[in-house]
C-alpha cells in the first residue's frame, strides 16, 4: 500500500502508462497524487482525464495553469486558444461535460495530516502559512464549484482586470482571487515582500537561489516563508527539473520536452522514473537519472 506523487503530465498517457507499469501501481491498494497540469501539448490530454478521472478515490488531483486554461475554454473563452493547444478532443468529448463537472470539483490544496505532505501546482508566497494557503485555496474552490459564478470567475482571471503582483491581507474581490490563482497555478519567482515575478521561468543555479541577484527568489528558498515547517511537493517548473530540499520535492521533470516523468513514493521519499519521448520543443533540465 503506497502513494505516489507524479509531475506535470500534460497529456503524456503513454508516459505516464510506463510510470505506473514501473512502479507497480495498484489502484486496489495504491493512491495516486497528480501535481495539476494533467491536459495540453501533449497528444493525449483526453485519456490521461478519462483515466484518472476512473480511479476515483485511488487518484488525488490539484490543478494547475493548463487544468484552468482548459476550463476557460470550457466555459466559453474561445478566443484563449493557442496554436499549441490539444485541447479540442477533449471539448469535442461526448463526456466532455462530464469531464468538466469532474474537473471543477477537484481542489488547488491537498494536504495529507497522516502522511505530513501538501501538494500544490505551482507555489506558496512568504506571508502565507498552512491555515491562510488553505484558506486561499478554498476561496477559489467555492467559485470553480459555483454554476453561477464559474463563467465569470473565468473570464476574470483570463479577462483584462488590474492583475495584482503582490500579497497584502488587504486584497479584495477580483485583484484577490487573480493573485491567489497566480501563486497556485503560476508562480515561481518572488521576492520577500510576496510580488510575483510571473515572466522568468527559466532554471537558476544555486548560488543565485540562496543570495537572489535582483530580489527575486524561487518562492521556496525565501528564509522567511512562513511554510517552511511544511512538507510541499510542486510541479510547474519543467526548467528547473527535480528538486528535493528546502522542505519541497519539486517533480515536473519536462515529460512532455523530452526529459522524464517522475513520481515520488511518499512514505520513504523513493524517486521513479522513466523516460519520455517528447512532444514538443526539448528544453534543458537538471533532472534525476532514470531509476
Amino acid at each position: 500500500m503506497a502513494t505516489y506523487a507524479v509531475g506535470d503530465i500534460q497529456g503524456c498517457f503513454d508516459a505516464l502508462q510506463q510510470l505506473l507499469a514501473h512502479i507497480k501501481f495498484d489502484p486496489k491498494k495504491d493512491t495516486l497524487w497528480c501535481a495539476g497540469d494533467l491536459v495540453n501539448r501533449g497528444s493525449k490530454s483526453l485519456e490521461v482525464l478519462r483515466f484518472i478521472k476512473q480511479l476515483g478515490d485511488s487518484a488525488v488531483v490539484v490543478l494547475g495553469n493548463h487544468d484552468l486554461h482548459l476550463l476557460a475554454l470550457s466555459a466559453g473563452n474561445e478566443a484563449l486558444l493557442h496554436k499549441s493547444d490539444t485541447l479540442k478532443p477533449i471539448l469535442e468529448a461526448e463526456d466532455c461535460d462530464e469531464i468538466i463537472a469532474w474537473l471543477r470539483q477537484q481542489p488547488f490544496l491537498h494536504h495529507d495530516k497522516k502522511l505530513g505532505f501538501t501538494m500544490i501546482h505551482a507555489g506558496l508566497p512568504p506571508q502565507w502559512d498552512f491555515k491562510l494557503a488553505q484558506q486561499c485555496a478554498r476561496e477559489l474552490e467555492i467559485l470553480l464549484k459555483d454554476d453561477e459564478k464559474f463563467p465569470e470567475f473565468m473570464q476574470q482571471l483570463y479577462g483584462d482586470g488590474k492583475k495584482t503582483k503582490k500579497w497584502s491581507n488587504k486584497l479584495e474581490g477580483w485583484e484577490r482571487v487573480r493573485f491567489i490563482s497566480n501563486c497556485f497555478t503560476r508562480m515561481r519567482y518572488c521576492n520577500a515582500k510576496g510580488k510575483l515575478e510571473l515572466k522568468r521561468t527559466g532554471s537558476v543555479g544555486m548560488e543565485t537561489q540562496i543570495h537572489g541577484d535582483d530580489g527575486f527568489l524561487p518562492w521556496y528558498v525565501h528564509e522567511h516563508r512562513k511554510s517552511r515547517d511544511m512538507k510541499i511537493i510542486f510541479g510547474h517548473w519543467a526548467t528547473q527539473g527535480f528538486h528535493a530540499g528546502h522542505g519541497v520535492f519539486a517533480l515536473d521533470t519536462g515529460c512532455l520536452w523530452g526529459g522524464i516523468l517522475t513520481a515520488l513514493r511518499l512514505e520513504d521519499e523513493a524517486v521513479f522514473s522513466v523516460r519520455c519521448k517528447g512532444e514538443a520543443t526539448p528544453k534543458t533540465y537538471n533532472a534525476p537519472k532514470v531509476a
